[in-house]
């Protein structure tokens, strides 16, 4: 079982002895599989000459049988460990919660389904380096994208005596240059591009293609990962407990098992397609394809009985904390304390969050139909919306909307 972080993520380097660090070139590296960080493997370990320990950070999305191929991979490029850290519970409890807590939705539509990710992956391969006395951490990131910014920050940040090793970046690779490397050095693994890159994740699935380097056209139906299996309607009733889902149609599991149950039966209908366009970490404008059934659902169901049972003031300060919350997370600022501020204030607001959201799923998209809570604020007992009123006269209705009016009569009456 993978150590769990510390609460506030505050880590601190072991004492490593003089002699122990004498004629090391430890290094870990940030890996996927993918051509990127397989160029990274065999550059750093035969050209450069780095003991190269690849570790892979699984926040959600892969199966034992792909960690396996990973793994192989891996070791055929060159390393001399390889190791995968289940970080599905971790990213939950440190970031995805909060997500939820304050439905966020980046430009009012993406889930952060990938770039919340990075946050959990940077913060495990530093704690991993460290376990393992490591001097150098590399990634392959490229220097156009926001990735290299979150893995900087967060390895700078807490393991600033680590040196940072990014061979794409700072060889400004083409893939093609990439390709031609790796099978000079007699690996060909047919690397060239597919048609669409996917990112899957817990949160949901990030899908890139040439679609999505332009800003008129549409990803086709193929590009997505997830097709079009089921008709007709299905419903299904998601119970929350203080903010987080713990059950499915009545069967309670975990929250992070809930998301995942609740992804294979919404993925059928489709659901939870867009196109994100948002401004990147070094200011230029970019366009991506994502699939989040479970994400799009439960932030709209979770919502909705926000609505219902909390107040006016409550809802208008979540609000803006939660969209400042969401963009500090997408340009790798976790670990700013700003953040625990603004997690406590969501974990606070959920105290009466609590209920079930009954849902209707369809092709293509969802319904929420309603709610129930023993905090339906709408149950209070001074009256009916626009029916009648219990708590006050007429009289004092009259009276309180003319005092109420009174700033907007005085600034008629001094500026006409």
């Amino acid at each position: 079982m993978v150590k769990q972080l510390k609460s506030d993520y505050s880590l601190t380097l072991g004492e490593v002895s003089q002699s122990d660090r004498v004629g090391m070139k430890k290094l870990v590296l940030a890996y996927s599989g993918g051509l990127d960080t397989s160029y990274c493997a065999i550059h750093l370990s035969k050209n450069e000459g780095f003991e190269v320990h690849a570790a892979s950070v699984n926040t959600g999305g892969f199966t034992q049988k792909e960690i396996k191929v990973i793994e192989a991979k891996a070791f055929k490029m060159g390393v001399t460990t390889y190791k995968n850290i289940d970080a599905i519970t971790t990213y939950y409890n440190k970031v995805v919660k909060y997500l939820i807590y304050g439905n966020v939705l980046k430009n009012n539509t993406y889930p952060l389904s990938v770039s919340a990710e990075r946050i959990i992956q940077a913060i495990e391969i530093v704690e991993y380096a460290k376990s393992i006395n490591a001097q150098y951490i590399a990634h392959g990131s490229t220097g156009a994208g926001n990735d290299q910014v979150r893995f900087d920050l967060i390895f700078q940040t807490l393991a600033p005596e680590i040196e940072i090793i990014t061979p794409i970046r700072d060889g400004n690779l083409t893939r093609q240059e990439e390709i031609d490397y790796l099978i000079k050095n007699g690996v060909d693994m047919s690397w060239q591009k597919a048609k669409y890159s996917i990112n899957k994740g817990l949160w949901g699935t990030s899908v890139g293609g040439e679609e999505t380097l332009t800003s008129h056209q549409p990803l086709p139906e193929s590009a997505y990962p997830s097709q079009l299996q089921k008709k007709g309607e299905e419903k299904v009733t998601l119970t929350f407990y203080k903010g987080e889902l713990i059950a499915v149609n009545g069967k309670e599991n975990n929250p992070e098992i809930n998301i995942e149950v609740l992804n294979d039966l919404a993925s059928g209908y489709a659901i939870g397609r867009d196109i994100h366009v948002g401004d990147t970490i070094v200011g230029i404008k970019g366009r991506v394809g994502f699939e989040a059934a479970a994400a799009t659902i439960i932030i709209k169901a979770h919502h909705l009985l926000e609505k219902h049972t909390l107040t006016k003031w409550q809802l208008q300060h979540k609000d803006y904390l939660s969209n400042w919350y969401g963009t500090h997370l997408h340009e790798g600022l976790y670990l700013d304390p700003v953040m625990r501020d603004v997690e406590a204030f969501l974990e606070s607001s959920q105290k009466q969050v609590s209920g079930d959201v009954f849902v209707t799923l369809k092709p293509y998209h969802f319904i929420l139909d309603g709610i129930t809570s023993k905090h339906d604020l709408m149950n209070a007992k001074f009256g009916s919306y626009g029916e009648i009123n219990k708590g006050w006269t007429a009289e004092e209705a009259k009276g309180f909307i003319k005092i109420y009016s009174n700033q907007s009569k005085i600034y008629r009456q001094v500026n006409n």
